[in-house]
């Protein structure tokens, strides 16, 4: 039941009817928690999708994802009865909902079969995700990525004058207002985002590395620089770690 989306973060609780990335908390309790429909997508237990809407590929699978993912319905996206336990469950919105119940409210987590499994009592993960469209209750919490820095995955496209690259693990907010790559010997040049986490710069001439990468958030519009994240001998289709997170 799901496609990709910008990735933001969520705490999440399941309050349970039977009728079936920022970061997020799912919780029962009211207190400064949100109404919204779940469901559940791909093998129990499993990733979700391969990746999603995000571009993120397998890496939903690994640390620091643990497959805790989830495809977010339109608002999301944009910006078993007795079966839930009571302990909220962090997850990242890696995807976006192609249409169907996901996509019939405004808020809505289509959640990897391993997170909904996590929602649910000790042994009780296989009524849980038989009961069809769930309620929960969500809030934002900031993303945090414990002893993880900001990574690079090059777009499979990119070449020297298009230069296009996933930003994975920002903490914080998780929001992006603007990137902005410097090739060797140049300024700053801002880039465009494409879709989700997905930034991109067409140049008219050749861009050499190594490059720096300076990232603004956009809620506290904290400034951080990834200097020579990416190097001379750069290739696509590959993750360049760097050496600071928000």
């Amino acid at each position: 039941m799901a496609s990709s989306s910008p990735h933001r973060y969520l705490a999440l609780f399941a309050v349970a009817s039977l009728k079936c990335c920022y970061c997020q908390n799912v919780t029962v309790d009211s207190d400064g928690w949100n109404n919204a429909g779940g469901t559940w997508y791909g093998e129990a237990d499993g990733a979700g999708s391969s990746g999603g809407a995000c571009g993120y590929g397998s890496a939903v699978a690994s640390p620091p994802f643990y497959a805790m993912i989830s495809a977010g319905g339109p608002l999301l996206f944009n910006n078993g009865q007795g079966s839930c336990s009571r302990r909220p469950k962090r997850v990242t919105i890696t995807d976006e909902c192609p249409g169907g119940p996901c996509a019939s409210e405004p808020v809505h987590f289509d959640l990897s079969g391993k997170a909904i499994g996590k929602l649910a009592r000790h042994g009780q993960a296989d009524q849980l995700r038989a009961a069809g469209v769930i309620r929960v209750a969500y809030r934002r919490t900031p993303c945090s990525y414990q002893g993880t820095t900001i990574a690079f995955h090059i777009d499979a496209g990119a070449n020297p004058y298009y230069i296009a690259f996933v930003v994975d693990y920002e903490n914080g907010d998780g929001d992006l207002a603007s990137v902005e790559i410097q090739p060797a010997g140049g300024g700053f040049i801002p880039m465009q985002e494409m879709r989700s986490a997905v930034w991109k710069v067409n140049s008219g001439s050749a861009l050499s590395g190594p490059f720096n990468i300076r990232l603004t958030s956009g809620e506290t519009r904290k400034i951080i620089v990834a200097e020579a994240v990416i190097p001379a001998n750069w290739r696509a289709d590959e993750t360049y770690r760097s050496i600071v997170n928000f």
